[in-house]
């Protein structure tokens, strides 16, 4: 039976956020899909130059294919993430997913995600309630100058939860993608990502 998507991805936390996007397939406009999850041993570097090798014995099982890093620590992150994406799908295309993968190079990582404007991300990252809030307190540490997201996200990120003694696990990661709303993001990355979806799947009618 050929599934729906084969999604390749450089690390656990990536893997349980994009396995809580697809568990939302309304708030993609996307149809329910039959897909699998993949987490390459190498991470960055090893889905920005061997993701094509790792998925080929998939090409007939699966009819689409994404491959997902972030660019900071992929080994090659001076170039821009459209390069970067280029560079993934000319491979893809030429080991036989032509036409039928893409690339989603995150800006500088995933965790630029994490940081909207949602109230669940105070619930998720245990700051929920807490005086200074979340966004006074990243303030306070020069991570972001309260309008911004953080230039140093992953940092960002683990120095919060570490300051509430939050464990940090991937599970914080599915929360979030379970919870936050994805009308509201404008992350590049994620927008490439969300209009991939919708043009591979679309929503079924009646």
């Amino acid at each position: 039976m050929v599934k729906d998507l084969v999604v390749l991805v450089s690390d656990k936390n990536m893997e349980f956020t994009v396995k809580g996007l697809l568990e939302r397939p309304q708030a993609l406009s996307i149809h329910q899909l039959e897909s699998d999850i993949f987490v390459h041993p190498e991470r960055d570097a090893g889905c920005l130059l061997r993701a094509h090798d790792f998925l080929r014995p998939v090409i007939r099982s699966h009819a689409y294919a994404l491959v997902m890093l972030d660019r900071h620590g992929c080994g090659r992150d001076s170039l821009e993430r459209s390069a970067l994406e280029s560079e993934v799908e000319q491979r893809l295309f030429t080991s036989g997913w032509d036409g039928r993968a893409a690339a989603v190079v995150i800006d500088p990582e995933l965790e630029a995600w994490v940081w909207s404007d949602s109230p669940f991300v105070d619930t998720v990252l245990g700051w929920n309630g807490r005086t200074p809030n979340l966004r006074t307190w990243l303030r306070d540490r020069g991570y972001s100058d309260g309008a911004s997201k953080p230039a140093q996200p992953k940092e960002a990120v683990h120095n919060a939860t570490r300051h509430v003694s939050k464990p940090r696990s991937s599970t914080l990661y599915y929360q979030l993608a379970l919870s936050v709303r994805t009308d509201r993001c404008t992350d590049k990355a994620f927008l490439k990502l969300k209009n991939i979806l919708r043009d591979w799947f679309p929503t079924r009618s009646e």
